[in-house]
This record gives C-alpha cells, structure tokens and sequence, in this order.
C-alpha cells in the first residue's frame, strides 16, 4: 500500500517558526521545519496506546515485540512525508524502505523502546533523522510520554524543548570529568554478552560512577543535555542510531561507533560527552570481534 492510501488526512499545518530552534530555514527545501512537525505527528500518535492493558503485542521475525502503536505512529509520518516530500526516500522500521528520487532521505523509529512502551514505561521514543546525499544532516529524538525534545541539525546547534515548554533551549553534553566520575547509560545490559563482550562491559561498569539502563533514545538524550556522560550500545539498527551524530555532535559530544569511526551505519555505538572517549574505546575495541544484531 502506497504511503498516502491510509486514510489519513492530506494536509497538516507547518511547524511555526515561533516554536522553532533555527526559525524558518530556507536550506533543504524547508525539511528542516517539517522535521519537527512530521516527528511531532509521529511521537503523538504513540500516545493514545501507552498504558493501554489491552495492547496486542506481536512478534516480528528477529522475535523483537511490535505493536499497532509503532505501526500508526510510523504510518502517520510516511504520509505526512509523502505528502510534502513525494520525491523524498523513507526508511522507517516497521513499513520498510520507499526508494525516493530527491538526494534526501527520511529515517523513522516510531518507538525506540517498544518494550518499555509496552511495560508502560515513560522512557520510550521517537526518532527521526534526515540525510542528504547518505549523510545525516538533522536529528530528533522525541519523549512523547515526558513531552521532551531534542532536535539538531547541522550548523544551527542542538536544542532542547521541556515538558510544557513552548521555547527551546541550547542542548548540551556535561562539562569534562574523568571516566571515574562518569554516569553510564545503556539499553540492555544482555546485549553485550550477545555479542562477545560481557567482560567489556564489566570492565566498564567498574571504571564509572554508577550505570543505569536507561537506554534506547533516552540515553542518547541524556547524554546530549549532559544529564549521563555516555551512552553505549553493543547492538543497533540503522533507524536506532539515524539521528544521533548530528544531535550528539551539535551538542559538543562524541558519537561513533565502537572502532571510532563517525557513523550511522555500524551494528554498535557509542555516545559521549567527549573527552573521556578515547578511554571508552579503548576498553570496547578488545572485545574482539563484534557480532550484528
């Protein structure tokens, strides 16, 4: 089924500049203001279904839970893209990818956390990137639940908007400490012995402060608006990571993967606030050879 057969409305209202961290940009065509209202449409579509105890769970073929949240939500943003940008490629997680003949391209997680989503945890999210010739050139992540947002983009910085806000505020990573006094944050802590690295992990969690597995999207948000000094994942997919170097980096931090490389592409990442990165690598690359998700 084509995008814009759904049944769903053909005309939503533009992002206002008012309620926008960069104004009006004209750069890209004007995606850069639909990136905030085409993730917006997404993340709010998530929200009639949290908490529901009647939510029906299924599951995909790697046995990761999806839900008729993800699939609406997703749904919801295809045809808004669609609709605005039909030349425009997507990529999104639950409906595939649509081959698009403009340079850029759409990549949306529609709930990066399902399983918190499901637990009825408010640490869920929705991620959106942009690209532009394969490079991400703007990010978001959204906290529907929480009503927070981070968005960036190339250039124009990292901001961050709070619960009830209606403005926007610089995002940035925490001041520089040693590793020793470093929040570590991370989705699961299983993954890691899924692929070879259970003792990296235990090395890792013995340098830091303290860890805690508020992971998915969120970390990455916490460690943009320097409330966790890094963020690490053994295991992702393209439309987890998407957004995540140009909000990480435009937030004065470090985003790689764990070989070091700038990258949204790898099967494992990692996020930081920056000086104590070369450090976290060190300890992650002797982990040997790291398994695909």
């Amino acid at each position: 089924m084509d995008d814009r057969d759904r049944g769903m409305p053909t005309s939503v209202p533009a992002a206002e500049p008012s309620n926008s961290p960069w104004g009006a940009p004209t750069e890209h065509g004007g995606r850069l203001m639909a990136l905030l209202r085409a993730g917006g449409i997404a993340a709010e579509a998530t929200l009639p279904f949290f908490g529901s105890h009647q939510l029906l769970v299924e599951s995909k073929e790697d046995q990761s839970p999806v839900t008729i949240a993800d699939r609406t939500a997703e749904a919801q943003f295809r045809h808004w893209i669609s609709t605005h940008f039909p030349g425009d490629a997507i990529l999104g997680e639950e409906h595939g990818e649509r081959e698009g003949s403009s340079a850029y391209r759409w990549v949306v997680d529609p709930i990066d956390g399902t399983k918190s989503f499901i637990a009825g945890v408010p640490l869920y999210s929705t991620l959106v990137a942009l690209e532009h010739g394969g490079e991400p050139i703007a990010g978001g992540i959204w906290i529907p639940a929480l009503g927070e947002i981070v968005v960036a983009a190339t250039g124009l910085g990292c901001w961050h908007q709070r619960h009830g806000a209606r403005g926007w505020e610089p995002a940035r990573v925490a001041p520089p400490r040693p590793l020793s006094e470093a929040i570590l944050v991370t989705t699961a802590i299983d993954s890691f012995a899924a692929v070879g690295a259970a003792s990296t992990f235990g090395q890792l969690q013995n340098e830091v402060r303290f860890t805690r597995t508020w992971g998915d999207g969120y970390g990455y948000l916490l460690v943009a608006t320097g409330r966790a000094d890094l963020m690490v994942d053994p295991i992702v997919n393209p439309w987890d990571v998407a957004p995540l170097l140009p909000v990480i980096r435009e937030a004065g931090g470090i985003f790689t993967d764990w070989e070091g490389k700038a990258t949204t592409r790898s099967t494992h990442a990692v996020a930081s606030s920056g000086p104590l990165h070369a450090e976290v690598l060190r300890l992650l690359r002797p982990s040997g050879s790291i398994a695909g998700p």
